[in-house]
């Protein structure tokens, strides 16, 4: 692995963490940093929408404040790079709470989820983007 490998491997792991934060915070507009501006979002597995950058981000602002404690942790990627291009997937899971304060174990209203994001990224001038993300959601609880 060269330098300019290691360096792209770095810079993707770190869209992938401000992917998290962006969903977990609801700084909606740090999606602008993770998604090029003609991707496309597919969300369709979980139940949510395909659409673009900015229907997206409009309605993950509309749905996920109903969940206000998100905690998303995506593991080790697989990154297949060529040239300018890369196909990124990577393990998630994901929880969402109704609430952010102490709540029991068996309250109701919670999401635990994981599964698969499948990201088509490429290098653009401002660094590392995804074109294309579909999330392959594996299993999802509810209580």
């Amino acid at each position: 692995m060269d330098a300019q490998e290691i360096a792209d491997r770095l810079e993707i792991a770190d869209l992938l963490a401000r992917y998290s934060r962006a969903i977990d915070s609801g700084e909606w507009d740090l999606l602008d940093e993770v998604f090029s501006p003609g991707a496309i979002i597919d969300y369709r597995s979980a139940g949510g929408i395909r659409g673009g950058r900015a229907e997206v981000k409009a309605w993950l602002a509309e749905v996920l404040p109903h969940w206000p404690g998100r905690l998303h942790l995506i593991g080790a990627a697989r990154i297949v790079l060529t040239g300018d291009q890369a196909r990124v997937s990577a393990p998630f899971t994901d929880t969402l709470a109704p609430t952010r304060d102490m709540a029991a174990a068996d309250a109701k209203g919670f999401l635990h989820g994981g599964g698969w994001y499948h990201h088509h990224m490429r290098r653009t001038p401002d660094g590392w983007r995804s074109d294309e993300l579909v999330e392959e959601q594996s299993w999802r609880t509810a209580h």
